[in-house]
């Protein structure tokens, strides 16, 4: 764990995940869900497919990427079914946790702080994923997109989770891989930030917003956390 900047003295209670990228290498499940669709087209290139997913105006998550991707190739319009239920089920069941989460969640959960997820992904996505890794039981409440309405950086996100916790903003740290959509939010709103550096795939210019705490392996949470 690197050097503490600006962290408070106020003992934490709650803590905030993100999800995608913070708990498992989420990058790396949508690129092995690339390749398995053009594995089975028998034709094209996995990191071309997946840049398509990287691209402004269409949501990162969004199945049309893939329909452009085909469309571009001169693939049947009959492809785009199959490919997309192949990508969809690479991409769950690759998800893999990153080392060390089982661990500091036990670790968390045994201090008696409670946890949340903040993510961007839906209800049926994020819930599925959670199972998929086993860990869906160490989170009192979930905040979706179809819940508020809102996505990171908006701080409804974030208070909705305050409010299900009956949170101190004071008492609450997020935990996230990206500086602007979790640590510049949770840093204006009052809570203590951990930056999830091991998972940052970001790329361009960031907020400039200082973390309290930025963690190179998920374990650093716990002495960040003082357990």
């Amino acid at each position: 764990m690197q050097e503490t900047f600006g962290a408070g003295d106020q003992a934490i209670r709650h803590v905030l995940f993100d999800m995608d990228n913070t708990l498992w290498d989420f990058v790396g499940a949508k690129r092995e869900a690339c390749r398995a669709v053009v594995e089975d087209l028998g034709a094209g290139d996995a990191d071309a497919l997946y840049q398509y997913f990287r691209r402004p105006g269409v949501g990162y998550e969004d199945l049309q990427n893939i329909r452009d991707y085909l469309s571009g190739l001169g693939a049947e319009r009959e492809a785009y079914g199959r490919a997309c239920w192949i990508y969809e089920r690479a991409k769950l069941t690759t998800i893999r946790l990153f080392d060390g989460v089982e661990e500091t969640l036990e670790a968390i959960a045994g201090a008696g702080l409670t946890m949340a997820v903040v993510t961007d992904a839906y209800s049926f996505q994020a819930l599925t994923r959670l199972e998929q890794t086993g860990i869906k039981d160490y989170f009192s409440y979930l905040v979706t997109p179809d819940l508020t309405g809102r996505k990171k950086p908006d701080p409804v996100q974030f208070r909705c989770a305050l409010h299900a916790l009956s949170a101190d903003p004071a008492e609450t740290m997020v935990v996230g891989d990206s500086i602007r959509r979790e640590v510049a939010p949770a840093r204006a709103l009052g809570m203590q930030a951990a930056y999830a550096l091991y998972g940052d795939h970001s790329e361009g210019p960031e907020p400039i917003c200082r973390p309290d705490y930025v963690l190179e392996d998920i374990r650093d949470l716990i002495p960040a956390l003082g357990i």
